[in-house]
């Protein structure tokens, strides 16, 4: 792994220009979701055999429910056992984040009550790519079934041989999800959003993918809601004196295994520190290309400089990880102290792993309940509320060229 060093003046743009983005595939993936929005279920199956070179037959896009109920016994007892942890964790953060429907009584005498509603119908993209990640149908299942959504689809792309990975089947049994679908990439995304002759159509979509199944939430969006727009795994740690440098090394090589353009950066105002995890990274084989290590004046710096980065994951390390955590602004996950490493959250803390990229940090939110969820104004006028706002209301619609909308409150006067 390559080591890039700097210092104080070091800008958040400038780390991040160390991982330029990724070629872009826009037209690319117009065409396939145009080729799947014409011709349904036999384009799916065409582009799976292109992408993912497996045949499928008229009938094999569904997973049946005996193929997904039979993968949980394939599945090794601490495989098990671990899927069972991480979906028990995950359900209980996220039926704690559930709200109630809140009403407000107001002076006139009417009330408006905001009605917090699960969507009908939503779809979870998993990527099966470098390996399957049952991990993100827990992540994704898990929430969704706490938030109340009736229907959860599940999409991801078969092996060469055509078969659903039983891992990931295994975790959508254990979720109670019945309904899985042996499509990848763009093509899935593009069968959610408008449907085929197997998938009705999502009101939602959700999950990490690589940058065609991204562009494609990103042409889709609007047509369905999308969780947002996953880029390249990030992990910054901020460590300041007292943190383990072999430990810092540990938790970046391990995000380093998402792929060449992870950013990782590690910052701190200790030399010695970020020479040791230096010297330590940089005889490292690893699957990410680069390292930027920045040292800073101070811990406070260290900190509003990771807030600049807004990364999806964010270490704090040493004796001031718990006093600089109350500082943190932008982060799609937050890890405090030395034992609380990002892998954690990627599979059994019950934090959600489906994390803001990019910088979306900044005004974005993970995975969570009210992404399945819905705010919804019920307004109640009973007797004598209409008169008491219908003036008001007037005066505004007419200054804004409605009269008729003046009129339509003045006649319940």
């Amino acid at each position: 792994m390559r080591v890039e060093r700097f210092g104080p003046d070091a800008t958040a743009a400038e780390i991040r220009a160390l991982t330029p983005p990724p070629r872009g595939v826009e037209d690319e993936v117009r065409a396939i979701i145009d080729e799947v929005r014409s011709g349904g279920d036999t384009a799916v199956r065409r582009l799976t055999e292109r992408f993912d070179h497996a045949e499928l037959g008229p009938e094999a896009l569904a997973v049946p429910a005996a193929e997904i109920d039979a993968a949980i016994g394939t599945l090794p007892p601490d495989l098990l056992a671990g899927l069972r942890t991480a979906i028990a964790n995950v359900r209980a953060v996220a039926q704690a984040q559930l709200r109630d429907s809140v009403r407000v009584e107001l002076d006139e005498g009417h009330a408006v009550e905001i009605a917090d509603i699960p969507l009908r119908r939503a779809g979870a993209y998993v990527p099966g790519g470098r390996a399957p990640y049952p991990s993100t149908v827990v992540m994704c299942a898990t929430t969704a079934r706490a938030a109340g959504v009736d229907e959860l689809v599940v999409c991801a792309p078969p092996g060469p041989e055509g078969r659903a990975h039983p891992a990931i089947l295994a975790a959508c049994g254990l979720c109670g999800v019945t309904e899985v679908y042996r499509m990848g990439g763009a093509q899935a995304i593009a069968a959610m959003a408008y449907g085929t002759e197997s998938v009705r159509p999502v009101d939602l979509i959700v999950g990490p993918g690589n940058r065609y199944v991204t562009e494609a939430k990103r042409q889709v969006a609007g047509v369905v809601g999308i969780d947002g727009l996953a880029g390249p795994s990030e992990l910054v740690v901020v460590a300041t004196a007292g943190a383990d440098p072999e430990l810092m090394v540990f938790d970046l090589l391990a995000q380093a295994e998402h792929g060449p353009d992870t950013l990782l950066v590690a910052i701190s105002p200790e030399p010695n520190l970020l020479e040791a995890v230096t010297r330590t990274a940089g005889e490292a084989e690893a699957a990410a290309e680069v390292l930027a290590c920045v040292e800073t004046r101070d811990a406070r710096e260290a900190v509003r400089l990771a807030d600049e980065l807004a990364p999806e994951h964010l270490q704090l390390m040493g004796d001031d990880a718990e006093g600089l955590a109350g500082r943190v602004r932008s982060a799609g996950a937050l890890f405090v102290g030395r034992d609380a490493g990002t892998a954690f959250g990627d599979y059994v803390a019950g934090s959600n792993h489906v994390l803001p990229t990019g910088g979306a940090a900044r005004f974005a939110s993970g995975l969570s309940p009210a992404t399945f969820r819905r705010r919804m104004a019920r307004i109640s006028l009973p007797a004598g509320a209409a008169a008491r706002l219908a003036p008001a209301g007037a005066a505004i619609a007419r200054a804004e060229g409605f009269p008729i909308h003046g009129e339509s409150m003045e006649r319940r006067s």
